[in-house]
């Protein structure tokens, strides 16, 4: 039910993504020394896209029968097939909240950035501008060209303004992301030619008659691990915590709050539902390997000595909860898996926005060892990385609770096993949350130095805070969220148990 009317006759879609590439032509045009009016730019023009975002969420109606709104269509090379189509669905709708909610709130935590400003903000906004495109694009084709974008900057921004063997970080990233792209490339070549018709539109190619069995068993394999490299799936996982320690704080904010989920949404949106049989064919090996991501993302995180690795391997763990709820293959898991991607998005931002620029940039250490006692420098710093902390934990009255339960529930009923296996994540954890929390904040203060520490800055308040705000809402009310997501999984989800029907026969 949509909470306000649009014009129809507004490309809506077009310029969320395009209310992130004006601003770099503007910011080119400006001088290097302009520091502060880059920054301005930037932020504003961050904020216009959330501003759009959240006029498309409210106008989005998940009651309607066309389940894919604000269609925009346009011929681009026809006669191969490929066309500019755009179109949001329930699956894909909080995913442009999330990436409007992390490219606003890094923008803000952004604004220490002195060196090559001007070139730092403007790849930072053709990223996010790439991210937009992938979550509203319809065309195959058009997906994959707007996944690059999205990926190509991280290689600049961790190796230019990165630390920690930051080249190291970026050339890694940049290798895994790159063979998990040709593996999309062989999916995409398959998806031409061994349908029926000669066309990128996945709403065509979803009709699975149009392959045989045969096809999307064998090419299945390849489109889903090409998206799940990125989603920082067992055993593609090792780039992703080196390339969040390697990154500047507002580029970690969108890596792991951002990036991590367009994998997630390619596996789901492209894989998934473009060959329901292939998909129902391999559920297995996918749900033991995400059962591998949780439990040994959460056991890696709870040896670490580094903050910002910890959060690292945190993520491999959640993102493993996320791929088990599409592995689930029904409609109460996969609903959990994109409310996970939304929740993990909130919370990672915000836990790398405190470990990243709150604590790093003023203390110049991430090790445990020597942090401690900064409850009393920073109470607002603790204060939110608890709540996101509680939130990763899977408390109730947070985001992460409803996404933990839906994808476990899910999974008991596909594979009860997997699922009671999967559980020992929770109290992994809980303990190195909480082991966090008291060497970080509470103790002993370790540097007598760290009591004068820098002010937190009004941005960096505001960032928290509406991070915060958005992690409590989701948790007080989440069907904001399930509801359209559910409406536009389910078809989804009846689709692979009819694949997995027709496999039994």
């Amino acid at each position: 039910m949509n909470l306000i009317d649009l014009p129809a006759n507004v490309p809506w879609l077009s310029l969320i993504w395009l209310s992130l590439v004006i601003p770099t032509l503007i910011i080119a045009l400006l001088k290097p020394e302009q520091k502060q009016e880059i920054r301005i730019v930037g932020a504003v023009f961050a904020f216009i896209s959330l501003a759009l975002t959240l006029l498309v969420y409210l106008a989005y109606d998940y009651r309607s029968p066309e389940k894919f709104q604000f269609l925009e269509e346009t011929p681009w090379l026809p006669e191969l097939g490929i066309n500019y189509i755009l179109g949001v669905d329930g699956i894909s709708l909080p995913m442009l909240l999330l990436n409007g909610l992390v490219i606003f709130t890094g923008a803000l935590i952004s604004w220490n950035i002195e060196e090559r400003t001007r070139e730092y903000w403007a790849l930072l906004l053709l990223l996010a501008a790439g991210v937009y495109g992938v979550f509203v694009s319809l065309d195959l084709f058009l997906l994959f060209i707007f996944y690059e974008l999205a990926v190509l900057p991280m290689y600049l921004l961790i190796g230019i303004w990165g630390s920690t063997r930051k080249e190291y970080g970026a050339m890694k990233l940049t290798l895994y992301l790159m063979g998990g792209s040709a593996f999309i490339i062989l999916g995409m070549v398959a998806v031409y030619f061994s349908g029926t018709l000669r066309t990128f539109d996945m709403r065509l190619l979803a009709q699975s008659a149009l392959f045989t069995r045969d096809v999307q068993i064998i090419f299945f394999v390849p489109l889903f691990l090409g998206f799940a490299v990125l989603a920082g799936m067992f055993p593609f996982h090792t780039w992703s915590p080196t390339g969040h320690v390697a990154a500047p704080t507002a580029v970690s904010m969108l890596h792991a709050g951002v990036l991590m989920k367009l994998g997630a949404y390619g596996c789901l949106r492209v894989a998934m539902w473009i060959f329901p049989e292939g998909a129902n064919y391999w559920l297995l090996p996918i749900a033991i390997a995400t059962l591998i991501n949780a439990v040994y993302g959460a056991t890696i995180a709870m040896t670490q000595r580094d903050f910002k690795f910890m959060i690292g391997y945190s993520s491999v763990s959640h993102m493993g909860l996320t791929l088990m709820g599409l592995a689930a293959a029904n409609t109460i898991g996969m609903t959990g898996a994109v409310l996970q991607m939304f929740a993990h998005g909130v919370m990672t931002a915000l836990f790398f926005a405190v470990v990243g620029r709150m604590v790093y940039d003023r203390t110049h250490t991430r090790q445990f060892p020597e942090l401690g006692g900064l409850f009393a420098v920073m109470p607002f710093a603790a204060i939110v990385f608890i709540i996101a902390g509680l939130s990763s934990m899977g408390m109730p009255g947070l985001a992460g609770f409803w996404a933990e339960f839906n994808i476990f529930m899910g999974m008991w009923q596909r594979f009860p096993l997997i699922a009671v296996l999967a559980g020992i994540s929770i109290p992994i954890t809980a303990g190195y949350i909480l082991i966090a929390v008291y060497r970080v904040f509470f103790g002993e203060l370790k540097n007598p130095e760290f009591r004068t520490l820098p002010k937190l800055t009004a941005q960096e308040y505001a960032a928290g805070v509406i991070l915060v705000v958005v992690l409590i809402i989701s948790g007080i009310y989440p069907a904001y969220l399930t509801e359209p997501i559910e409406a536009s999984v389910q078809p989804i989800a009846e689709a692979l148990a009819r694949a997995g029907t027709l496999g039994m026969r």
